[in-house]
């Protein structure tokens, strides 16, 4: 039980959702067993390393979040820093003489026992009246994770076959906050917040990114909560706060409100760029560890698994194992509703027939994709004009870059609904040109990646 004060709690409960989501996005993917090879290179956000080891492995020691408030008079500030520590599992088998030796895998009935890394949560928390960090250069607050280890014998049978050999390596971490007011005819303050793994392992040369985990600090976040107060968008802020805003510098972090209901007064920092007041699908049943949304795919497949792979998912550790035994249990009425759900309800009166879709092009009578056209090095291109094709190192499509040199017609001038133009373009030459031309079915390039041929 934490000493944060009603309010602040129950704020914070309503975003851990979101939080725990972030803490674990990405922990075991799916077919959630060790030896696929996306859950072999994992914890891939907000890791902070010793700082030692930044120059070596690339990657920082170090956040910083930065945002906006409105503290009261006599407010306090709640912090609940939290993150995976890594918890290296190695598996031994009995031997014939009572003792036990390391094994790369033993079978069991019910799962397949590999060596692994585990996620252990972990939370710091403080409770610091908001004067105290205002123009006194802040505080630092430090802690120590020391290292631990523990032994887990199994049985069949009544009979021990086996062990599994847990070892946490000691963390030391610091956490600095420090409040300015702002200028102005309101009460706001500008909140840092910077953490860091503080850790003095000195890695030997070319230590891998292995050895360097389990003394790092993963999927590193931070809940914020006012008690009375509130907290300024990062991106949609008044417009007096407006310049204020701008001038915060977030490091490795991104701060969005997290509050339900649109409460102001509780702020989430994490490592995955989020949008204000974040939520998650009313329609997921758990944790499937890809990002904030709930996938029906995701759940039909782990359905699928065979029974040895199953074993094997178990095994790996016991998140994944809940995964399999949610998609097992699974009835069919409730996976249907993971199909699909409808937000948002508008009233449509009057008999207009039925309405174009807001991206359909002759839903906007200011454009016309055939008679409208571009200007390409002083020259006008649209449907029917002959082009070279230059296609750009930017795009996403390899296969393009084939068609360098090539000459082909401009089918139709598209805009985007970001203001960008396209072209639709057939390949001359091409055997297939009057077939995808007749299944509407073209190349698009950007007028900056074609050259005009003739004048039209």
């Amino acid at each position: 039980m934490n000493g944060f004060p009603e309010g602040i709690e129950r704020g914070f409960a309503a975003a851990r959702q979101i939080a725990d989501a972030v803490l674990l996005e990405g922990y075991v993917l799916y077919p959630y067993r060790a030896s696929a090879a996306k859950n072999r290179l994992r914890w891939q956000f907000g890791v902070l390393v010793p700082p030692e080891y930044t120059a070596q492995g690339g990657e920082h020691s170090h956040q910083r979040t930065e945002c906006v408030m409105e503290a009261r008079a006599d407010d306090r500030l709640a912090v609940e820093l939290r993150f995976l520590r890594v918890q290296r599992r190695t598996v031994e088998q009995a031997t014939a003489n009572g003792q036990f030796e390391p094994v790369e895998r033993l079978e069991l009935a019910d799962r397949v026992l590999v060596e692994w890394d585990e996620g252990v949560e972990e939370r710091i928390e403080l409770l610091l009246p908001v004067e105290e960090l205002t123009g006194t250069g802040g505080q630092q607050h430090g802690f120590r994770l020391p290292g631990v280890g523990s032994t887990e014998l199994l049985h069949e049978h009544g009979t021990a076959v086996g062990r599994l050999v847990r070892r946490r390596e000691q963390v030391d971490g610091l956490v600095r906050l420090r409040v300015e007011e702002l200028p102005g005819p309101y009460r706001a303050q500008r909140l840092t917040v910077e953490v860091e793994n503080a850790s003095t392992w000195t890695p030997r040369r070319k230590t891998g990114r292995e050895e360097a985990l389990p003394r790092s600090l993963v999927s590193v976040h931070l809940l914020l909560g006012l008690e009375h107060g509130r907290f300024l968008s990062v991106t949609d802020p008044p417009e007096w706060a407006r310049p204020a805003v701008q001038r915060c510098r977030n490091k490795h972090t991104w701060p969005v409100l997290a509050g339900a209901d649109g409460d102001n007064r509780v702020l989430l920092s994490s490592p995955i760029i989020l949008e204000d007041h974040p939520r998650i699908a009313p329609e997921s049943l758990g944790t499937l560890y890809d990002a904030t949304e709930i996938d029906e795919i995701l759940a039909l497949r782990t359905a699928a698994l065979t029974e040895d792979e199953k074993r094997e998912a178990r095994g790996t550790d016991d998140r994944a194992g809940a995964v399999v035994d949610l998609a097992e249990s699974m009835p069919p009425e409730v996976l249907e509703r993971l199909h699909g759900a409808v937000r948002g309800l508008r009233e449509i009166t009057g008999d207009s027939g039925p309405e174009q879709p807001w991206w359909d092009p002759g839903g906007d009578p200011t454009v016309d994709p055939e008679r409208d056209r571009v200007l390409v090095d002083g020259r006008s291109v649209g449907a029917g004009s002959r082009v070279v094709l230059r296609p750009g190192r930017r795009r996403t499509d390899a296969q393009d870059l084939f068609l360098a040199g090539r000459t082909g017609v401009v089918e139709a001038v598209l805009h985007d609904v970001d203001g960008s133009v396209h072209l639709a373009v057939t390949v001359e030459d091409d055997p297939g040109a009057d077939l995808w031309r007749a299944q509407g079915r073209f190349r698009y390039f950007q007028p900056d990646e074609v050259t005009p041929l003739e004048e039209s």
